[in-house]
């Protein structure tokens, strides 16, 4: 009887997740010519087929469902007792897996994650930024860096760095010939740089003040995909940006923006490192939650 690796069973269950070879490949660090070779030699081993693909979607045939509800606990089980094995470490080492959206591993990446990696070079940090929420355990990461107000109430949080706010930015060339808005209802009359959430859905700009509460549905020349892209588009002079105050907190202090409406963007909820409660952490997972927790200290 053939003998198959943890890959080929990781890329089945990562398949299942994804309901994509490419997303499941991309995942696992892969080629999609690679995962689907793999699969397309497991299941000729097997006998059968797992998953239905055409050209638009990828779903798991009867079989796959039974093979997948049979396989996923077992490697549950196998990943359970080398995390345990790991534990035994004294040395960190291995691959950490970190799920964030942009703004989060910005703030996270120098004071936490390269610090980490300075302090033990035998670890391997994968960090992924995506704008949507995911279930970090069922997509396979180790933890995940949100808003408070965002960690799902069954993780462990672990609270970091500064509060976090909006800012409503411009460049000084804007408004030159134009006057500044006062309060959100004026930004109905100026150029506004627009962003496309993940969903598809335009982002309404969220202000509150005094315990008012206002959405606008700005209008302006760009619409944007990434909202990072946001600051570049606002340096050029194209119109008003909202944006994470950290990600303009340099060009606000040198002049080469603006902010505006402060008062209607006051503090949010500070940024948090979250996890599942592990029975047998590794030597590397525990090193990085002490150093996270370290950053509060400092």
């Amino acid at each position: 009887m053939p003998r198959h690796s943890l890959t080929d069973l990781d890329a089945v269950l990562a398949i299942a997740r994804k309901r994509s070879f490419r997303a499941a490949a991309l995942e696992l660090g892969i080629s999609p010519t690679a995962i689907s070779n793999a699969i397309g030699k497991l299941e000729k081993q097997l006998g059968i087929r797992l998953f239905n693909r055409t050209t638009r979607s990828v779903s798991l045939t009867d079989a796959g469902q039974s093979f997948v509800d049979q396989v996923a606990p077992a490697m549950d089980d196998i990943y359970q007792a080398m995390d345990s094995a790991m534990s035994q470490q004294q040395t960190p080492s291995g691959t950490l897996r970190i799920n964030a959206f942009a703004m989060a591993a910005r703030e996270a990446l120098s004071p936490l994650v390269l610090r980490f990696l300075r302090q033990y070079p035998q670890v391997h940090v994968d960090v992924v930024t995506e704008g949507r929420i995911v279930d970090i355990v069922a997509a396979g990461f180790d933890m995940g860096i949100r808003s408070a107000d965002l960690v799902p109430s069954d993780m462990i949080a672990v609270p970091f760095g500064r509060a976090q706010s909006y800012a409503v930015v411009a460049s000084p060339t804007y408004f030159e010939h134009r006057e500044k808005p006062m309060i959100p209802p004026d930004l109905l009359s100026h150029s506004c740089i627009r962003v496309r959430l993940p969903n598809g859905a335009l982002f309404r700009w969220p202000f509150e003040k005094d315990g008012r509460l206002e959405q606008i549905d700005v209008k302006g020349p760009i619409t944007l995909d990434e909202a990072s892209l946001t600051r570049t588009a606002a340096l050029e002079g194209v119109g008003i940006g909202f944006v994470w105050e950290a990600d303009v907190r340099e060009d606000l202090a040198a002049g080469r923006l603006v902010r505006l409406l402060q008062d209607w963007t006051p503090a949010l909820s500070s940024l948090c490192l979250y996890y599942p409660g592990r029975r047998n952490p590794s030597a590397a997972f525990k090193a990085f939650i002490e150093m996270a927790r370290g950053t509060v200290r400092d």
